[in-house]
């Protein structure tokens, strides 16, 4: 009876696998939309690579709804109207259940109209500029008020700054994040004339006016701080300018919202000590999840001088929380994958639970970590997970609108007109 019933278990389970597979349409493809060439190469290729060894850990788990996951690569090279075109092959050649990718805000926008069009999922691993909240989108990196803001605040309660310089690339995320740290730095009393703001083109290596715009800022004696939204190789050039130019962290601290562990590796960083960054992780950070996914990296890319960085952990928690979500849903489909992710939960690797939002963000704690010699941050301050704002609450225009797509099935809902909003991939 034993040997009956066992047969009978193992042949009900195997009817359960192969139907779950047959709903999936093995194999299940898992699209990777990352610049490996262009400006934007020094960060995005790190994504890819990330995105195949979570696809190789979790096949070796027994894949997804008893299929294994395929990982198919395209190079959109740094070439914003191009990510539009890669995301549509992804999608109709490929035909890929769910995307990762894009670094830029505007190669985000760029895809967004054909994965609203197509009913695309995308999960977004970047810090970004908010403003935005897609039913096709799951928003992985942090909102203003998960970075950007908090830095201000460091900056003005820790350090004292009273000038601020906002050096950005010149695209949709640093021109719009600063358009909310200067009317959140209005409302805590800095003047207008107290804050400087430059835009550079991608790419860009000439810093020497720029940072000598910066220290006359200080000539007065007055504290100046450096919020930087600069994106890319051009931080190369930034970073070198500034010490050319003998300027030290205590002279005029730099934030970086754009420079984590991997864009360091490629720099003498003995001039950069005591300079700061603001992400939701560090490679410094202390638990056993990050322990763990720090030796899978480096067997994986098979180089122990390999770091681990913020957009990484995104991806970590995206993947998993979206493997999840397709088992629960017992399908690939994206309507219910995505309602399926809503009140997502997963470790993060800093320690804690990152959950997912019906806004289609997450709650991340932040972190501020000190440039050390190594390359690596010393975290000097963290909090307790944050959940993202779709919208800010300091542009006037933002400050009404709510995203919520599980009880009101709108990303951009109009709090006193009480009507959503029809939201277009140029706001």
């Amino acid at each position: 009876m034993t040997l009956v019933r066992n047969t009978l278990l193992a042949a009900t389970a195997t009817a359960a696998l192969t139907s779950a597979a047959q709903a999936a349409d093995c194999p299940i493809k898992v699209g990777v939309l990352h610049s490996l060439s262009g400006t934007m190469a020094i960060s995005e290729t790190t994504l890819k690579d990330t995105m195949l060894m979570l696809v190789e850990e979790q096949n070796k788990k027994g894949g997804v709804l008893g299929c294994e996951l395929e990982a198919v690569v395209v190079d959109p090279a740094s070439d914003w109207p191009l990510f539009a075109e890669k995301a549509r092959e992804l999608l109709t050649v490929h035909e890929v259940d769910v995307m990762f990718g894009n670094w830029t805000s505007v190669s985000r926008k760029s895809v967004l109209p054909v994965i609203e069009e197509l009913n695309g999922l995308l999960f977004y691993p970047v810090q970004y500029e908010g403003e935005e909240s897609s039913r096709n989108v799951f928003y992985t990196g942090a909102a203003p008020n998960q970075q950007a803001i908090p830095a201000v605040d460091y900056f003005l309660d820790e350090l004292g700054v009273e000038k601020f310089a906002l050096l950005g690339t010149d695209y949709v995320y640093p021109r719009t994040t600063n358009n909310i740290l200067e009317s959140y730095l209005q409302d805590k009393g800095i003047a207008a004339e107290d804050i400087f703001v430059n835009y550079t083109p991608f790419g860009h290596s000439d810093w020497s006016t720029i940072v000598g715009d910066v220290v006359e800022l200080a000539a007065d004696g007055s504290q100046v701080g450096v919020i930087s939204t600069i994106n890319g190789d051009a931080n190369v050039g930034f970073y070198k300018e500034l010490a050319a130019a003998g300027v030290s962290a205590d002279d005029i601290p730099v934030v970086a919202f754009s420079v984590g562990e991997e864009e360091l590796s490629g720099l003498d960083t003995s001039n950069l000590v005591g300079h700061l960054a603001a992400w939701n992780y560090f490679m410094t950070a202390e638990s056993p999840e990050n322990e763990a996914f720090i030796e899978a990296w480096h067997a994986f890319i098979g180089d122990e001088a390999r770091v681990t960085n913020d957009p990484m952990e995104a991806h970590y928690i995206g993947f998993n929380m979206w493997v999840n979500a397709v088992t629960q849903a017992e399908t690939t489909d994206v309507d219910a994958v995505r309602e399926a992710m809503w009140g997502q939960e997963f470790p993060n690797l800093t320690g804690g639970t990152a959950v997912m939002g019906t806004n289609h963000h997450l709650a991340k704690p932040v972190l501020i970590g000190e440039i050390r010699a190594d390359g690596q941050f010393d975290i000097i301050s963290s909090t307790e997970p944050v959940p993202g704002d779709a919208w800010t609450d300091f542009l006037p225009e933002s400050a009404v609108l709510v995203s919520d797509w599980k009880d009101l099935g709108c990303g951009m809902y109009n709090t006193e007109t009480k009507t959503c909003v029809q939201m277009t991939s140029n706001y």
